[in-house]
């Protein structure tokens, strides 16, 4: 029987991982799930193989705009299980849909909200699950939200607005007086 490596999370919301005999990956979930188990990647032993992510493949804008509908949905009085599973089906970005029903999960199986973003840091930084945490403990999610959204908007319009490589526009050479043009001219 092939020997199976697999990671995820117990019902106190740690984190596991190890190594399991089964005779497929379907009687290794089972299996775990008798244990309590929550299972985020499972792979055969030697047959483990992933490219490197470069990133967290979650964009700003949708960062922000996931960010502003939920607090909207928040704010409506929905549950908070509920805005996940909506705001995750409503997802193109498959990378983003799995994180929301990853926080989803964390969030059903007795997680605090920041404690099931705390599990996907490439998406939810510091700040961010921070914040959230201060909303849950301070109980105005929907407030911390729509700051979180409006602060990560105006990011997204100050990294649209400059430029990525500095350079004087045709019409301040005349009278511009910065290193890059006084050195080429």
């Amino acid at each position: 029987m092939p020997v199976y490596t697999y990671r995820g999370t117990n019902r106190a919301g740690s984190n596991v991982s190890g190594e399991q005999v089964a005779e497929n990956k379907t009687e290794l979930a089972a299996l775990l799930r008798r244990q309590q188990i929550k299972v985020v990647k499972m792979s055969e032993k030697g047959r483990e193989f992933s490219l490197p992510s470069f990133g967290s493949g979650v964009s700003s804008k949708e960062l922000a705009i996931f960010t502003r509908q939920f607090s909207v949905m928040i704010d409506a009085g929905l549950p908070l299980v509920q805005c996940l599973e909506i705001l995750a089906g409503q997802q193109d970005n498959r990378t983003f849909q799995k994180v929301l029903t990853g926080t989803r999960s964390g969030v059903e199986g007795g997680s605090t909200l920041s404690a099931a973003m705390r599990q996907f840091d490439k998406v939810f930084d510091q700040l961010y699950v921070n914040m959230v945490e201060a909303g849950e403990t301070g109980g105005i999610l929907d407030t911390i939200l729509q700051r979180l959204s409006a602060y990560i908007e105006k990011n997204v319009k100050l990294k649209r607005a400059v430029p990525s490589s500095p350079r004087c526009s045709s019409a301040c050479r005349s009278t511009c007086r910065c290193p890059l043009v006084s050195s080429s001219a």
